[in-house]
């Protein structure tokens, strides 16, 4: 998760908060990949679970993220860790991730089989380090949004979609002098006209994650168009 490219503004506070999100891989739905030059390749059988956050939240408006949210007490003292397949992650971590998303969205916990967690991300400007877990939807449940005043969207997208090259580009935020930029994508959400765009830490994430699995395929990286929402400038 090192920056290959200046989109981290800021640094973390002594006080910074513990989080964790679920990036939900399942098998793809009865919406078809619209991409079809990789329709062979790696991931063609597989979506990701998103949601996009209410435009009145104070904190990421209208932005799309994967489930997820701060650590609470119950979910345990960190230090405390699950076994998974490849080996053991945060126990804590763990249980918010998936407690979130099903607040969030109403997936069914139980139908997930956690695979492992990338290591903390510092997400300066809401003070969290938040810890990526990975799951697979073994146990499809519906989901759809539970709390309107908290999320506007849930929605999965093929990963086929998210590799096509004309989909990507760089989201940029201008900050005084420094323009911080970000890996984006322009993904279509079946029932919203135009596109949704998936940006800042979750597409930081998305990208890295994309990559060291070796199913991106190689984009301009010259294109850079201000952040959804953010007008570029702050």
């Amino acid at each position: 998760m090192q920056d290959r490219e200046p989109w981290r503004i800021g640094e973390l506070d002594e006080d910074y908060r513990h989080s964790a999100v679920l990036v939900l891989f399942g098998a793809l739905d009865s919406v078809p990949a619209g991409y079809a030059e990789h329709s062979e390749g790696p991931g063609r059988d597989l979506d990701v679970l998103f949601v996009q956050r209410a435009d009145t939240l104070r904190a990421h408006p209208g932005q799309v993220a994967f489930p997820g949210g701060r650590l609470d007490p119950p979910d345990g003292e960190i230090g405390t860790f699950v076994d998974v397949p490849g080996g053991s992650v945060s126990a804590p971590h763990v249980r918010a991730a998936l407690r979130e998303a099903h607040e969030e969205t109403g997936l069914d916990p139980a139908g997930v089989e956690v695979l492992g967690a990338l290591h903390p991300v510092p997400l300066p400007v809401s003070n969290h380090l938040v810890t990526p877990v990975i799951g697979w939807w073994c146990k499809e449940s519906p989901v759809d949004v539970v709390d309107h005043a908290e999320s506007s969207l849930v929605f999965r997208v093929p990963v086929l979609d998210l590799i096509n090259p004309a989909h990507r580009y760089y989201a940029t935020v201008t900050r005084g002098p420094r323009t911080y930029k970000s890996p984006a994508f322009d993904v279509q959400v079946p029932g919203v006209p135009g596109t949704v765009s998936v940006w800042g830490f979750t597409g930081v994430v998305l990208d890295r994650i994309l990559d060291r699995l070796g199913w991106s395929v190689e984009w301009d990286r010259s294109v850079k168009r201000p952040a959804p929402g953010v007008g570029g400038t702050t």
